[in-house]
């Protein structure tokens, strides 16, 4: 390798990670791993939890997967279909002399599994249509108050968190709204033209991936435009050099990971939306500053979801386990007639720092208050004057 050859090598490297560093941790390695650790972390506490195991949680469960049945044989059909025409034609024609029938099976299944998506659409259509994720978030979100207390019973409770659950509870699930009120129809309605557009998309990307020529680069260029505003430039650029030599099936289970997860966590995070109402800039503002904590913990469970039929009971557990997420990413919301201002005082993710560099076996362990001017303080807090306080 040529002298000049290092010297650009190192200079690419050298700007992946200024723009790493320009990213201030919103979608750097730590801060995923943090939030794959949280996957595993709030599934175990989430499975201790005996009220996930009621009965309604079951018959919805049951439900779910008879759904999940249906959809997976009418996607299904079509591909079967196909094959079996060309198994049969198989005896009349020589297709061993050519590739496009393999290609063919291979898009389809492409297409079917990571591109429709439509198994994770059916899951999460189940919010819309009955409450019950809702009530298991709520009861997990009661039980890691309940067992945050248990695992602290023995601290001073003056250096205690407040509790979430009591004060969520109290918030209207479809109060007003910008001045506006939301009727679960209008959710409803929203959330299938925004499954749609993604949808079509998607559909759109990969149809292009067969143009002729520059098919080729369609893939790596929807690569470098959606990583592009996450992790910067430089780091994009390596991840389009990176996906022209990488075969198509790696990069669109790629692209639709990274897209599903996000999708996931949006709407694994709905019940807490849905009582403190935040305003689009907001909301967008909170999910940047927490990005690679929430994908990491986001595709944790995409990986689970992707398993056949049981998939749709891994949906309940990541609903249980937001619950946890939610303790860790936000401060405890003061009561209904005191929230005027929460919504914009959570923007700004406060001790996310101390946060990511806390060992594993210490993720309980900060207990902060947040002062008047924002700074954040740990201390102890006085009884005697209500603070936000979080973990």
């Amino acid at each position: 390798m040529s002298s000049e050859s290092v010297l650009d090598a190192r200079a690419l490297a050298g700007q992946a990670r200024r723009a790493f560093a320009e990213n201030d941790g919103h979608f750097d390695a730590n801060a995923i791993l943090r939030g794959a650790q949280l996957t595993v972390v709030g599934a175990l506490r989430a499975l201790q939890n005996p009220n996930l195991f009621q009965s309604k949680h079951y018959r919805q469960a049951a439900l779910a997967v008879c759904g999940g049945i249906v959809v997976r044989l009418v996607v299904a059909a079509p591909i079967i279909l196909v094959k079996f025409s060309l198994w049969f034609f198989g005896f009349f024609f020589d297709f061993d002399a050519v590739t496009w029938d393999d290609t063919l099976v291979n898009g389809l299944d492409i297409f079917a599994n990571h591109v429709l998506q439509l198994p994770f659409f059916l899951m999460t259509l189940i919010r819309y249509i009955t409450p019950t994720l809702d009530h298991v978030f709520m009861d997990s979100l009661e039980w890691v108050d309940r067992t945050y207390t248990e695992r602290h019973k023995k601290d001073d409770p003056r250096k205690l968190r407040e509790m979430y659950y009591p004060n969520l509870s109290l918030y209207p699930t479809h109060g007003p709204a910008i001045g506006q009120k939301r009727s679960a129809v209008d959710a409803m309605t929203s959330f299938l033209i925004r499954f749609g557009r993604k949808a079509a998309i998607s559909i759109a990307v990969y149809a292009g991936s067969f143009i002729p020529i520059l098919g080729s680069l369609v893939l790596p260029a929807a690569s470098f435009y959606t990583f592009r505003g996450a992790v910067g430039t430089a780091p994009a650029s390596i991840i389009f050099a990176t996906g022209i030599f990488l075969p198509k099936r790696y990069l669109v289970i790629f692209l639709q990971s990274y897209f599903a997860s996000r999708s996931l966590m949006r709407e694994l995070l709905v019940p807490y939306f849905m009582r403190i109402r935040f305003n689009p800039q907001q909301k967008r503002q909170f999910f940047r500053d927490r990005e690679g904590v929430l994908f990491g913990f986001g595709v944790g469970f995409y990986i689970f979801l992707k398993i056949p039929l049981l998939g749709v009971l891994f949906y309940g557990i990541a609903e249980a386990s937001t619950a946890y997420l939610i303790t860790k990413i936000t401060d405890p919301p003061p009561p209904p007639n005191e929230s005027a201002l929460f919504a914009e005082s959570q923007v700004k993710w406060r001790n996310k720092h101390e946060f990511l560099t806390l060992p594993l076996a210490a993720i309980d362990s900060i207990h902060a208050t947040t002062t008047a001017s924002g700074n954040l303080q740990k201390q102890t807090v006085n009884q005697t004057m209500p603070t936000k306080r979080f973990t």
